[in-house]
């Protein structure tokens, strides 16, 4: 059965230029993410994944609802990936009531060069997509 997550890559304005948050669960870097819900549509898991994960929930969709999906991984997942801006820097990674712990190790802002070279390849044309979309704008 195909399992379907949705994320957001958010960004937030440095006064060098645009910083990117990722999150980092053990050895592995991503953007918060998490699984659809039944019922759910995939603007609305990636919002809610966003807050669960990192308290944040001022985020705008200032390039629009446009996404783009990874290639299937992990026995046939697909995680599509929206974009947007919160002017938050400081995060508080809330505690898991399933793990009794954050779901997540650590976060940090990077610029996008810097993130690109933590995030495994499948993620790469994601980071490319985000980056391009602000650049567009």
């Amino acid at each position: 059965m195909l399992k379907r997550a949705a994320g957001i890559v958010v960004v937030r304005k440095a006064a060098d230029g645009w910083l990117v948050l990722l999150l980092r669960a053990y050895r592995n870097w991503d953007f918060p993410k998490g699984l659809i819900e039944a019922g759910e549509d995939p603007l609305s898991a990636a919002i809610r994944e966003t807050r669960e994960e990192t308290s944040l929930d001022d985020v705008r969709f200032c390039w629009g609802l446009d996404y783009t999906e990874t290639a299937p991984y992990a026995g046939g997942k697909i995680a599509r990936y929206y974009l947007a801006e919160t002017a938050r820097a400081d995060l508080v990674l809330p505690i898991s009531e399933e793990l009794g712990k954050p779901e997540h190790d650590e976060y940090r802002w990077l610029t996008f060069a810097t993130a690109a070279t933590l995030l495994a390849p499948r993620l790469q044309r994601v980071i490319d997509w985000a980056e391009k979309r602000i650049g567009a704008a």
